[in-house]
């Protein structure tokens, strides 16, 4: 009889947010995550991706969160916290230092990072908003992490891709997020793959 070589375990992606890519007033099977699971499975991606999201959850609040929700491993993290901060109008310098550490918590435990970025609207002044920007790409560029710009490029201000309250992605809203970044999480994935290949012919 001949024995098989076990399956490799499916990549595992943490959706690390707040109510965007939890899923806030969706069905489970339209929020960020399972959008984005079904999309890589039909791409031919073995991966799962687990909802750690949480409506309402700011930098703050996920730093507070990260190692609980990193307890079980994972490999990819798809990190996209910051609206809530800027709504609240906090210190874009507290933010940058919030997602720092959660950056570095997941790269402790052996995870890539993937930064989904966020833009301020003006409601705190031109000062604070051009501070807000600048987290996302700054980060981006010195931690040499891949970065999907804007979460909700082509979302906010097109018609029938938010709920009433001009906000938070309806399901096509969604699929127009998944849509944008699958490619980069591809990439990621691909990059994983290749890592875990290498390792396997050591």
């Amino acid at each position: 009889m001949i024995s098989l070589p076990a399956a490799a375990e499916p990549l595992r992606i943490i959706a690390f947010g707040d109510s965007l890519s939890a899923g806030f007033q969706l069905p489970a099977d339209a929020s960020f995550p399972a959008q984005l699971e079904a999309r890589l499975k039909n791409d031919g991606y073995d991966a799962r991706v687990i909802n750690a999201s949480v409506s309402g959850d700011t930098t703050r609040g996920g730093l507070a969160r990260v190692s609980y929700a990193l307890h079980d491993g994972g490999d990819l993290m798809i990190l996209e916290l910051g609206a809530n901060d800027m709504l609240l109008g906090f210190d874009p310098a507290a933010t940058r230092d919030n997602l720092e550490k959660i950056i570095g918590a997941a790269k402790e435990k052996g995870l890539d990072v993937l930064l989904a970025g966020m833009l301020a609207n003006a409601n705190f002044g031109e000062e604070q908003k051009k501070a807000f920007d600048a987290i996302f790409p700054d980060l981006s560029a010195r931690r040499g992490l891949p970065l999907y710009p804007f979460f909700l490029d082509g979302v906010v201000g097109e018609k029938g891709m938010t709920l009433v309250d001009g906000l938070h992605p309806s399901r096509a809203g969604v699929a127009r997020i998944v849509a944008g970044v699958a490619p980069l999480v591809e990439k990621s994935l691909d990059s994983l793959r290749s890592k875990r290949q290498g390792a396997a012919q050591r």
